[in-house]
């Protein structure tokens, strides 16, 4: 008999474990060939004595493309003809980043709108108070 505990590692609700391993284990975990959204790593340890220990880890994959999308953020109240930008690029792989389309072109922010505005104003009063002592 091992002195060992031993642990199965299961994704999601998957009832076949991914690795049967004796503690203690370090492994990679390769995501590239889960979907992309919502999973559970759900680790399961048994000890010599049959005792079990669960813990459960969410964690969100995200191996596809990133999607950006500027117009519309999640569960808004919107009403007439909504404007929608979107921009999805690869993220490359883990050797090198793919550049192209990877920044998503943005609005102006409205306060850079007050901080010209403003520049503006305060420019054209200190031209007319200048020229109007000349």
């Amino acid at each position: 008999m091992s002195d060992k505990s031993t642990i199965f590692i299961f994704i999601d609700n998957d009832s076949k474990p991914i690795a049967k391993v004796l503690s203690p284990v370090s492994f990679e975990l390769d995501t590239r060939k889960l979907t992309d959204g919502e999973h559970i790593l759900r680790i399961i340890s048994k000890d010599p004595t049959g005792k079990e220990g669960i813990r459960k880890i969410p964690f969100v994959v995200r191996n596809g493309p990133a999607i950006d999308i500027e117009g519309i953020r999640e569960n808004a109240i919107v009403d007439g003809v909504i404007p929608i930008m979107i921009n999805a690029y690869g993220k490359g792989d883990q050797k090198g980043f793919l550049i192209s389309g990877s920044e998503t072109p943005q609005s102006i922010p409205w306060w850079v709108w007050i901080i010209i505005i403003g520049f503006s104003g305060w420019a054209m009063y200190y031209m007319f108070m200048y020229y109007s002592i000349v």
